[in-house]
């Protein structure tokens, strides 16, 4: 018979489906975040020779991220820009930083959902909390972040958008970006990790909602058409990743912004982080059983 597992966080002696009552807090839930955010030595270095090892023996490293990310904007801001008759200029800097910003957003959750299952031999062997292998994922993708951002200044460079004051709202928008990764990967990767059909589920949602939110097209554009274009553009709005996408897009491109992106998604941010915990609370100890 195999021996109940030991929650790697409290030392608690857990059995499959039926955990000790103990665990089942969120007094453990956050603590299980505290002490993630307390090894960070642990998840800076995991996340950091993820990069390397992904890359070795690669001459220019994690830039190969880099330019492909370029490559794709280039050829999709040429495409774009002559079916929807956009001018390049204004219309490239759109998708480019549109493209930088969908990986950081999708990764939290593609990844996201595989994160415990990729990690099953640390979480069984290592004792460390949860949170830590989330923490590794986030940072992992702010890193690569870091390495796409040398398009965006290639961007600025080329095309020299106007920049405004608001460029400095780029600062805590990619912070509250962060913090929905974080239980975003958090949330997907309890769910996944007993669900295995969530991942491919999540795979072909993220790719619907690709097309669903303006990166590749601008709602302004379909404004200007009038119409049932027009009724289309506002029905971008029930899109979640818009709100999340503007707020960071806007002020690194120069474009206005306006105040309800970030109500929406102070509000989906508060409603995640809510529902994450309960998560948290009820299966954090199931883990390293559903792995």
């Amino acid at each position: 018979m195999a021996a109940p597992a030991i929650d790697s966080n409290t030392g608690d002696s857990n059995s499959g489906d039926a955990p000790a009552s103990d665990s089942q807090t969120f007094r453990r839930a956050v603590r299980d975040l505290r002490q993630g955010y307390a090894q960070r030595e642990l998840w800076l270095s995991l996340g950091w020779q993820d990069i390397k090892q992904r890359y070795r023996r690669s001459v220019i490293g994690p830039f190969w991220i880099t330019i492909a990310t370029g490559v794709q904007a280039v050829a999709m801001g040429l495409l774009y820009s002559v079916l929807l008759d956009i001018d390049l200029k204004s219309f490239l800097p759109h998708v480019t930083v549109g493209l930088i910003i969908w990986n950081l957003i999708s990764a939290s959750i593609l990844e996201g959902a595989d994160v415990f299952v990729a990690n099953e031999g640390l979480i069984k062997q290592l004792p460390s909390a949860l949170s830590v292998h989330i923490y590794r994922l986030v940072w992992r993708q702010v890193l690569l972040l870091g390495h796409n951002m040398l398009i965006y200044l290639i961007m600025l460079a080329v095309f020299r958008p106007e920049l405004h004051w608001t460029i400095v709202m780029a600062i805590p928008a990619l912070a509250l970006i962060v913090v929905n990764m974080v239980w975003a990967s958090l949330l997907f990767g309890i769910i996944a990790t007993r669900y295995r059909d969530l991942s491919p589920i999540l795979g072909s949602i993220v790719q619907l909602l690709f097309f669903m939110t303006p990166i590749v097209w601008t709602t302004a554009n379909l404004e200007k058409m009038g119409g049932a274009a027009a009724d289309r553009a506002r029905l971008v709005e029930i899109n979640p990743l818009f709100h999340y996408l503007d707020i960071l897009r806007a002020p690194l491109i120069g474009e206005d912004q306006q105040a309800y992106h970030w109500y929406i998604v102070l509000a989906f941010t508060a409603v995640g982080l809510a529902v994450t915990m309960v998560a948290m609370r009820t299966f954090r100890a199931r883990v390293p059983y559903w792995v």
